[in-house]
């Protein structure tokens, strides 16, 4: 819940500036709040950044005030969702079953979606670690179909290392994305887990993206704080 339309458009500006004429080896998608998705698309046409919204509800419609539909994301452009962010599970209490009902529904509306999960402070302390993120992918991704997961791309947030104090090393990112690609191969097969890409979401900035993007299954970064300067959000894609 940052930046006003001005401050959208700002941003937005100053990275299309830096990203021009630049060869990049990776995606690079903003995720706007929703009242500012529509003016960002029209800003980001016709260049290499795309638009994803942060959220949707899994009705199709209905009296829900306030909420988003996948059919209305659709409308204004959109073609992705983060869907299960650290924050909506913590603040919203949004769980496994609910999130299992707006994955469906995203998917079934043609939108890829960006899965995010991971474990808390007391589940990483107490060796839970690895049975919470098996859980939760399981609870929720693992009954569809290999086909779908073409349209699925993972975001690992370590929780316990997002303003805690507590930093998660590469290392630990490789463990916990080798963990998780292994998952789905066994699930699946090696095709569909060597094809998923596992982005990491634990406080990515440009002083060490160089070095966690070096890990072998680490495939990209769900970034926070730092995409709010174009500056070090266009350092972290150039860590590519």
């Amino acid at each position: 819940m940052n930046n006003n339309a001005e401050q959208t458009q700002q941003l937005v500006n100053d990275l299309k500036a830096s990203l021009e004429g630049q060869e990049l080896n990776a995606r690079v998608i903003i995720a706007p709040t929703f009242v500012n998705l529509s003016s960002a698309i029209s800003s980001t046409e016709n260049t290499v950044i795309e638009v994803a919204a942060q959220n949707m509800h899994q009705a199709e419609s209905g009296a829900y005030t306030g909420e988003i539909s996948g059919d209305m994301l659709k409308g204004i452009g959109i073609d992705s969702v983060i869907l299960g962010h650290s924050e909506r599970r913590t603040y919203f209490g949004e769980d496994d079953a609910l999130l299992k009902e707006k994955v469906n529904t995203a998917l079934a509306k043609g939108l890829e979606v960006i899965f995010c999960f991971g474990e808390l402070l007391e589940d990483r302390k107490s060796g839970k670690h690895f049975d919470v993120v098996e859980s939760q992918l399981k609870n929720v991704l693992f009954d569809l179909s290999a086909d779908q997961w073409k349209n699925i791309v993972l975001a690992y947030e370590p929780v316990w290392a997002i303003g805690t104090g507590e930093t998660a090393s590469p290392e630990q990112a490789q463990e916990m994305h080798a963990f998780i690609r292994g998952l789905v191969s066994e699930a699946y097969s090696s095709g569909v887990g060597n094809g998923i890409s596992i982005l990491y979401g634990g406080s990515v900035k440009p002083a060490n993206a160089d070095e966690i993007f070096s890990k072998e299954d680490v495939d990209g970064g769900l970034i926070g704080g730092a995409s709010l300067k174009a500056d070090d959000f266009t350092a972290i894609i150039k860590a590519f």
